[in-house]
């Protein structure tokens, strides 16, 4: 499987906030949004190498930390992602799959974040259209979504722009069943502190009303708009 890079450092984002972590970012996506803030590792990756699970493993023991994100890019487009979560949780490791929702594997998890894609991540016409088209039909899979709830522990994480943003999310949650609330996070699309701060002042309010939770993105926070964190 390709991967782009492997680091320690800590969750940002979601139910595990804070805690310490090997992160294993996998390289290349079929999805193509307009805001992606690791587009190194999505739909044109040629960064990383190629790496067995066994390789991956040892990779992630060396840095010594009780959880292990596989991310992205998009993790369930390879089916080696099975294999991997497999062997780390024969380690003990506490495993987060960080996924569109679009895709379904056998994975092992003990938290699944699904992050479904709104309309604000279409891309500009200018990427071309087939790419657009591309990324129009496979940004969304509700049945996929539904599934990875009922299989795993999960989180919805849910990236919002503008204000306009929000009655979309409410329609995607009608589409789904036993969803719990606290398991909604409402994300800032944002990559520096001062957009966190200028979106949280709408935001925020509007997850507390609906009683979701509001999410940050403790990571530009904490380190700003860089790799390897």
């Amino acid at each position: 499987m390709r991967i782009v890079e492997i680091f320690a450092s800590k969750q940002g984002e979601g139910l595990w906030t804070g805690e310490p972590s090997a992160f294993v970012r996998v390289g290349g996506c079929r999805l193509h949004c307009r805001y992606c803030d690791t587009p190194y590792a999505s739909w044109n990756c040629e960064e990383g190498e190629n790496l067995t699970a066994d390789q991956v493993v040892q990779r992630v023991i060396s840095l010594k930390q009780p959880h292990v994100v596989v991310t992205g890019g998009e993790p369930m487009l390879f089916r080696e992602t099975t294999e991997l979560t497999q062997k780390l949780e024969r380690l003990g490791l506490i495993i987060t799959i960080e996924t569109s929702g679009t895709i379904d594997l056998p994975v092992r998890s003990h938290l699944t974040s699904i992050s479904p894609k709104l309309s604000n991540s279409t891309p500009d016409i200018s990427v071309g259209e087939k790419i657009l088209c591309r990324h129009e039909q496979n940004r969304q899979r509700i049945s996929i979504t539904q599934k990875l709830i009922d299989s795993y522990s999960y989180q919805l994480k849910f990236v919002a722009d503008a204000e306009n943003d929000l009655p979309e999310i409410e329609f995607f949650l009608q589409q789904l069943s036993h969803v719990n609330k606290n398991r909604v996070f409402l994300m800032p699309q944002a990559i520096t502190a001062e957009e966190i701060s200028a979106k949280e002042k709408w935001l925020r309010p509007y997850a507390e009303e609906k009683k979701y939770v509001y999410c940050p993105r403790m990571q530009i926070l904490w380190y700003g708009n860089r790799r390897g964190t």
